[in-house]
């Protein structure tokens, strides 16, 4: 039951170079994923194709919410996506972002705007312009309203990027507490990232295999 996104066969190349290959699987509501491989192979590239960005090359990707199909156009306001690419409004105040963003996403009951404020620790820049804000900051901004909106899949890619120490320490709290029963993506390198328990998929696993002459 719940939202699940299976693959069959599902391949993705740009030119003649495979990104990946022949993936089939099923991705379950409850279950956190850890998409790794070193930089380069791939990883954002299959998330984008998870979540409907991109389109694939081969095979079939299905979405299914309590055993019904749901069409590629209607996952979108299932879904919650936090990427180092992932564009902010930079003549947006902290506090205009956030009021934005719940504007087109629902927050998580319990919850209103000045809390996720509060969560991410950034309510002392509330008046700041998202323009002069750090690296670290804008990434913890992200991360923060992927967390906190209400959605029963949740994709991040590289999730520690330009995060400190401390900062990092609180990302893995929130992937603690603000996880449960979702679907939870992450794509990254790095075994501290992603819950112990996580399910593996190696990208590596998914390239084209060279056909031997002779």
């Amino acid at each position: 039951m719940g939202i699940t996104i299976s693959t069959e066969a599902l391949s993705k190349r740009y030119n003649r170079e495979w990104i990946f290959r022949d993936l089939t699987f099923t991705f379950q509501q409850g279950k956190t994923y850890a998409i790794t491989g070193p930089n380069g192979s791939g990883k954002s590239t299959l998330l984008q194709v998870l979540w409907g960005q991109l389109p694939s090359s081969s095979g079939k990707l299905t979405y299914k919410k309590d055993q019904t199909a749901i069409e590629v156009d209607e996952i979108y306001p299932l879904v919650s996506v936090a990427t180092p690419y992932m564009d902010l409004i930079d003549e947006f105040t902290l506090r205009e972002q956030v009021e934005f963003h719940f504007k087109t996403k629902p927050i998580k009951p319990g919850y209103v705007p000045e809390q996720v404020l509060e969560a991410m620790y950034l309510e002392h820049a509330h008046k700041k312009f998202i323009a002069n804000f750090s690296s670290g900051m804008k990434q913890r901004l992200k991360l923060g309203l992927a967390f906190y909106t209400d959605t029963p899949v949740l994709f991040l890619d590289e999730p520690g990027t330009n995060l400190d120490r401390q900062a990092l320490e609180w990302y893995l709290n929130q992937l603690n507490k603000q996880t449960s029963n979702r679907l939870v993506f992450i794509a990254s390198n790095q075994a501290d990232e992603y819950p112990r328990d996580a399910e593996i998929i190696d990208v590596m696993d998914y390239k084209q295999v060279p056909t031997k002459a002779g």
